[in-house]
């Protein structure tokens, strides 16, 4: 008989709507327990919708499994939500915020072991609105991992916090996963995903486009290296290489020429300078996640999280 756990987060063939808006449209993943999985995609791709779903918050239609049951079913002691809009009092002090979430369940870890977990032992007593930007993330992130859970979603945990704030998020996932727990993140930063999880899942208009490990998915759709073209015109720049014979990435955002190997980025120079281009540099980069997400989606992903496909204005 096998003894074999079933996975954390388990959803098959999950479907939502809200009027004649189609949040999630068939999407099925699978997270195994002490798993960093990552749900990547611009705002309005599916990830809040998927993760309430997840969670119990919402109903969808499809399968759903928890911890081996139906998330409302699923003890809420082992589990941890972090939503994407979260706005705790204000005239809390950090201690006290996180004493209160800590107060909601039946048992719940020291509170000034949670304070120094997530960086705050110093800054304990100082009133949630008087906290950093990154401060108060971490003292959110406090609130959903009081209760020590098995299972953490942190939907968009860095969103609208400093680089600063952002690293120490990451260094709080990174030390949960250590320590054996399962994390459910979403983002729209391709950064953060690559860094953070074990595995992706790339979502677009509510379906789950690929899913992998992201130096996987890098591999298989990312394309060749390419050489990033900053000039003052990128019109002259980008007649001059495609007269050279060059190629490009379908990037509305950049002048991006493919297929460059390392050892030949001075032919692209050369060939701006033949055409008397003057450029003010030459990026080389393999592909990342982006590009990967581009190649599949036709999208790219603003700083802001939304979407823009490939020759909007």
């Amino acid at each position: 008989m096998s003894t074999t756990e079933p996975p954390a987060v388990r959803a098959s063939d999950i479907h939502k709507s809200y009027g004649d808006t189609h949040a999630l449209n068939g999407v099925s993943l699978s997270v195994a327990r002490g798993e960093v999985y990552g749900l990547i995609g611009p705002n309005g791709a599916g990830k809040t919708t998927l993760v309430r779903a997840l969670t119990g918050t919402t109903d969808p239609e499809g399968d759903v499994e928890l911890l081996g049951v139906p998330p409302r079913r699923a003890d809420p002691q082992r589990i941890g939500l972090l939503p994407q809009e979260f706005g705790p009092p204000n005239r809390l002090t950090a201690r006290e915020l996180i004493a209160y979430y800590g107060g909601l369940y039946e048992t719940a870890r020291d509170i000034e072991s949670v304070l120094a977990d997530v960086g705050l032992s110093e800054t304990a007593d100082t009133y949630y609105e008087d906290l950093s930007g990154g401060q108060k993330r971490r003292a959110c992130v406090a609130t959903a991992l009081v209760n020590d859970p098995d299972v953490l979603f942190l939907d968009e945990p860095t969103t609208g916090i400093d680089p600063q704030g952002r690293r120490d998020v990451w260094g709080l996932v990174d030390a949960l996963a250590a320590a054996g727990a399962t994390v459910v993140v979403t983002t729209h930063y391709m950064e953060e995903a690559e860094r953070l999880c074990d595995r992706v899942g790339l979502l677009a208009d509510g379906q789950l486009v690929a899913e992998g490990p992201p130096s996987e998915l890098v591999a298989e759709h990312g394309g060749a290296p390419r050489v990033e073209v900053r000039a003052d015109d990128e019109s002259a720049a980008r007649t001059a290489l495609a007269d050279a014979g060059y190629a490009f990435v379908p990037d509305e955002r950049r002048l991006v020429v493919d297929g460059v190997a390392p050892e030949d980025v001075g032919d692209v120079a050369s060939a701006l300078a033949e055409a008397d281009v003057d450029y003010e540099g030459l990026l080389w980069r393999r592909p990342d996640l982006e590009e990967v997400y581009l190649q599949l989606t036709g999208q790219t992903v603003g700083a802001g999280g939304e979407p823009r496909e490939v020759g909007d204005d």
